[in-house]
């Protein structure tokens, strides 16, 4: 992924700098949505001189370089994830706790597609995130 960013930054007329490549390598070691300030707050503790600043521009790169994307889940938060990260799939959201399980059901899938091919409609990209309370919280 590092040399795909590299690739992108390079056709804008960027560098990968070592702070960029930092907070690239932090954010891919993560395995959870994360919002600009939390990769901050875990970058800084690697790199104290790194700025917020730094932080939020790479990952907006990313997500334009389409190797991450960015999630609303009505947290008043973005929240990223890398798009490599188990391909395509749903989230579940709660309310209580805010946290976010990742799932993939086929027979979504083909319901969604039913449903478009009823109503003469393509499907280009979808999310589906479901909000309730989760198992620890009820």
């Amino acid at each position: 992924m590092l040399d795909r960013f590299e690739k992108f930054l390079n056709e804008r007329g960027l560098r990968l700098t070592t702070q960029r490549q930092l907070v690239v390598r932090t954010f891919l070691d993560q395995e959870e949505h994360l919002s600009a300030e939390e990769l901050y707050l875990l970058v800084k503790k690697k790199a104290p001189e790194i700025g917020y600043t730094t932080v939020y521009r790479t990952l907006k790169l990313l997500a334009e370089a389409d190797l991450a994307h960015a999630r609303n889940f009505q947290d008043g938060f973005a929240r990223f994830e890398p798009a490599h990260y188990m391909g395509h799939h749903d989230h579940l959201i709660c309310r209580k706790c805010g946290s976010i399980t990742e799932f993939t059901n086929e027979h979504i899938e083909v319901m969604q597609e039913k449903v478009a091919r009823e109503h003469g409609f393509k499907i280009t990209d979808h999310t589906l995130d479901i909000y309730g309370v989760c198992r620890e919280c009820r």
